[in-house]
């Protein structure tokens, strides 16, 4: 008889983590079969997805309760299962407040927990690394400095690798790039990637294309800025939010396809803080890291952050040094942010420092594997 494990992911990011998780452990164990919440990519790994993480994966608050009704039913169906099949393990995926909530119930069944890519508690919210501790009996962190963290909060935790390690590839160098894209292969290429998300794309596009403008007026050298157009954001909004104003002025290409290969091909790049920056980092290029929320959010936001938190970009927490520069809700102007490029391309000390402290992070981050060994954890807590 199968043993049944329950696998919840709220996000696209953590259906796809999720996914390669499951094909991991079946590999391992063929005897287990796989129900829970996610979405196509775990159905295609072959989990039963009771309800679909597209219905409930919200942000905000106005957000939250607009979808009330299918975050109860969810809630429901998933607690019911719980409680009638009495999993051999329930599998949770980031996603915390609805996360933490089901590892509550479960730990009343007695059923174990495993947490595979937790919550940022070491940055907002610090508080809430009780609340793992007390319902939580693994975790899989993808962060170096994380388990750590985690251990000194009385976890059991383990550094599994982070899965970018095992997806971040190119299939072309510089030159090929640039010839596809009938690019002079003397051009200076610089990434513009204000974030993937529309609030973030009406708030720093038109920034960054100022900044664009003031680097190639400032500039001998002919200047090509790339901008990938990520899967959530149309290219109509893209145009709307200023790519039509600077056409005659700036050389701005489009990327569509082969992201990885577009982000090594540059000499530098403006990068919203994120998973990017870990991404950029993989590929050697230097960057500048950016912030800026609203100015509510950045109120709330002063309240629940850790204020012994000294970087908010990825890549310097790991270095646990200022690896990159990082700019912050004021400082987010075209005049910073041409002055931090500038310094990048033109300044050789300054980037081959760059490029040792990108090194650094590259070993911290370890080898590839993180499913794996995160499959690893997750079947040593199956009875």
């Amino acid at each position: 008889m199968k043993k049944k494990v329950m696998i919840i992911a709220g996000e696209a990011s953590g259906d796809l983590h999720g996914a390669r998780l499951v094909k991991a452990m079946l590999a391992k164990r063929s005897d287990l079969s796989f129900c829970g919440m996610g979405g196509k990519e775990l159905i295609a790994a072959g989990v039963d997805v009771l309800f679909d993480a597209k219905k409930i994966a919200v942000v905000g608050l106005a957000e939250v309760f607009s979808h009330l009704p299918d975050i109860l039913k969810a809630r429901k169906i998933l607690k019911t299962t719980l409680r009638e099949e009495q999993p051999s393990l329930l599998i949770l995926i980031d996603f915390p407040d609805f996360n933490l909530m089901l590892a509550k119930f479960a730990k009343k069944l007695g059923i174990p927990v495993f947490y595979y890519i937790t919550p940022q508690v070491w940055a907002w919210r610090t508080g809430r690394v009780e609340t793992i501790s007390e319902r939580v009996d693994r975790v899989g962190v993808i962060l170096p400095f994380e388990e750590e963290f985690f251990r000194s909060h009385g976890l059991d935790a383990e550094y599994v690798g982070h899965p970018l390690l095992d997806s971040v590839k190119i299939t072309c160098n510089r030159d090929e790039f640039c010839q596809s894209h009938e690019i002079d292969s003397g051009s200076i290429c610089i990434g513009l990637l204000p974030g993937s998300r529309k609030k973030e794309i009406a708030s720093l596009l038109p920034i960054l294309l100022q900044t664009a403008l003031r680097l190639q007026q400032t500039s001998k050298k002919k200047m090509v800025f790339l901008l990938p157009l990520a899967s959530t954001i149309s290219e109509k909004e893209i145009r709307e939010n200023g790519l039509d104003d600077f056409g005659e002025e700036l050389d701005i290409r489009l990327i569509k396809e082969n992201r990885y290969d577009m982000m090594a091909a540059c000499d530098a790049a403006v990068v919203v803080s994120g998973t990017v920056t870990l991404e950029m980092a993989l590929l050697d290029t230097p960057m500048v890291v950016i912030y800026k929320v609203s100015s509510g959010t950045y109120r709330l936001g002063k309240l629940l952050i850790n204020k012994d938190l000294k970087y908010f970009s990825l890549v310097n927490l790991i270095a646990e040094s200022d690896v990159v520069p990082e700019l912050f809700q004021e400082e987010v102007t075209p005049e910073r942010i041409e002055e931090e490029v500038s310094a990048i391309l033109f300044d050789t000390e300054r980037r081959d420092k760059m490029l040792r402290g990108l090194e650094l992070v590259r070993e911290r981050m370890g080898d590839a594997g993180a499913s794996e060994k995160a499959a690893g954890l997750a079947l040593g807590l199956i009875a």
